[in-house]
């Protein structure tokens, strides 16, 4: 038995779980009320081979809903004010905790990432093409974008 075949048999539960997370495509809900918006965020994320649409929406009464059968592990949403949280998001983040909910600000030219582990939380995220697609590859260590001053 390798080393490697040492440390699989001692964690095979994190080792299953890395395994199958490598294997597992991003499941993507997008729901953003600008049609444009939705399509362009459609259209970076489209052509990428470990990220998956599994629905859109622009009508907001439907997101919970799909968000119960689509089961994505992100919620891309528009996000209207930066001050405060969407009520749909703590919401949804309360029912759904290994969810993140990307909320995108066009007008303000920034993004938000929300996520529930004990509590909700939310880091700045460069609003560019990259930052949308490390956001949802890597939401732990996505690029932070610092507020001006």
């Amino acid at each position: 038995m390798n080393l490697f075949q040492c440390r699989q048999a001692a964690y095979p539960i994190r080792y299953l779980v890395r395994r199958e997370r490598a294997l597992r495509k991003i499941r993507v809900l997008v729901a953003n009320r600008p049609r444009l918006m939705r399509e362009l965020v459609i259209a970076t994320i489209a052509d990428q081979p470990d990220i998956e649409v599994v629905g859109e929406t622009q009508n907001e009464s439907e997101i919970a809903e799909m968000v119960d059968t689509t089961r994505p592990d992100f919620l891309i949403i528009a996000l209207d004010q930066t001050t405060g949280r969407p009520e749909l998001c703590g919401f949804l983040l309360g029912r759904y905790p290994a969810m993140k909910v990307l909320a995108v600000a066009p007008q303000e030219d920034n993004s938000i990432l929300y996520s529930a582990f004990v509590d909700i939380r939310a880091k700045r995220v460069e609003n560019s093409e990259q930052g949308l697609l490390n956001s949802l590859r890597n939401p732990e260590v996505a690029e932070i974008r610092s507020p001006a001053c």
